[in-house]
């Protein structure tokens, strides 16, 4: 293998080395818990607080209380999904989410469905974006919480958070956005997106696994998902990761400070790669192609007559590591969630390829990912007697 190329940048980023270097005296030096009346204590309460105040501005909470340190976005979700539904001891309710969002909010939604709640799943439109008309359709006078993502981790297409939260408001409800893939990477306020919850992952925007946010609206009543100890403010129990929070913390920094030079350079580089991509591979398909708005760095393609997982490995043996959709589901052989959601066919979702860029993406990378990739398609297809059959198949869908 002559190199590597990194192109899943959506499924974890390398943690900075400038993060690195931040958190490395929580591990030694000032190793104290954070709840601990002594000096060793205190000094780890107040670098804990200072990345509390430090993540509170960056996303435009009104304080730094309103942000919940956990241990991923996984939690984040877990704990607002069922946290804000179950609130004040509701055991019934009616609950909306997304068809395309990730498991993380899916299945604890579901779990709802099975413990007394209703659960409606609204459907994205082709253009991989949920509409706030669907949503208004979808409410009830008993609905308690919507949750729908900000930018979606396998298509890459941004939702029209501000309007849908306004429509879930008007009807009584909270409102929930899982923000892990868009952190970092477009402007994000919370308030200016009035949501009354949003969920953050560090490993998402090159900070450390393990380390997550809950940002909670300030009034927003939440059962503790997490209890045994009453760690932030009685929010989220269990001693906080002092170390993680601060290397959030700096990650984050460092995104927002790099954002106006790198959001258009990894744009860009998308676009090449799009460009390049479709115009040499034969039928191949962006999907939403026609979404409103879009990341920056996701780009998810279609490329009938050829199975995704075959794909993956021969990219692989050419040391280029890319997906077939999110990495929570990369084991499974059903075609991705997503793409069924915004209409795609089975046939075709099995032919799925996500390509997400990041820091240090070049354009090389994205030219070397085109060379390599015509061939395996060429190949593969040579090799699936049906593929005349696909694309017949894929031109009466576009008809």
């Amino acid at each position: 293998m002559d190199r590597t190329v990194y192109l899943d940048y959506a499924a974890t980023t390398p943690t900075d080395q400038r993060v690195v270097d931040a958190m490395l005296p929580f591990f030694t030096e000032r190793f104290g818990n954070a709840n601990s009346l002594y000096s060793l204590g205190r000094d780890a309460a107040r670098a804990l607080e200072d990345a509390r105040e430090r993540v509170a501005s960056s996303i435009g909470a009104a304080a730094p209380d309103e942000i919940v340190f956990t241990a991923g976005g996984t939690e984040s979700d877990n704990t607002a999904i069922i946290g804000l539904a179950t609130a004040g001891g509701r055991a019934a309710g009616h609950v909306v989410v997304s068809a395309f969002e990730h498991h993380a909010v899916l299945e604890p939604a579901w779990w709802l469905g099975k413990h007394g709640f209703e659960v409606t799943e609204v459907q994205p439109r082709t253009d991989g974006t949920v509409h706030p008309d669907d949503l208004a359709a979808a409410l009830r006078d008993d609905t308690v919480l919507v949750s729908v993502m900000h930018g979606n981790n396998e298509i890459g297409t941004l939702q029209p958070i501000a309007e849908l939260a306004a429509a879930a408001h008007a009807r009584g409800a909270l409102f929930h956005t899982d923000a892990a893939q868009t952190l970092g990477k477009v402007d994000l306020g919370v308030a200016a997106l009035g949501v009354d919850a949003a969920s953050f992952s560090g490993h998402k925007i090159y900070g450390p696994k393990g380390t997550g946010v809950l940002y909670l609206k300030r009034g927003t009543r939440l059962a503790p998902y997490l209890i045994g100890g009453g760690q932030e403010s009685k929010r989220r129990s269990g001693t906080q990761n002092v170390a993680g929070n601060v290397g959030f913390a700096t990650a984050l920094e460092i995104m927002d400070a790099e954002r106006p030079t790198e959001a258009p350079r990894l744009t860009a580089l998308r676009d090449r790669l799009v460009e390049g991509l479709l115009g040499r591979i034969e039928h191949a398909r962006l999907n939403a192609a026609d979404a409103p708005e879009r990341l920056p760095h996701i780009a998810n393609f279609v490329i009938p007559g050829v199975e995704g997982e075959a794909m993956l490995l021969h990219l692989d043996a050419a040391g280029i590591a890319v997906s077939t959709g999110s990495a929570c589901s990369s084991g499974s052989l059903k075609p991705s969630h997503v793409l069924l959601a915004i209409g795609c066919p089975v046939e075709f979702a099995h032919g799925s390829l996500r390509v997400s860029l990041g820091r240090f993406t070049t354009a090389e990378d994205v030219d070397y990912l085109v060379d390599m990739l015509v061939p395996v398609a060429e190949r593969l297809r040579s090799m699936n007697p049906l593929y005349e059959k696909t694309v017949a198949a894929l031109v009466g869908h576009a008809g």
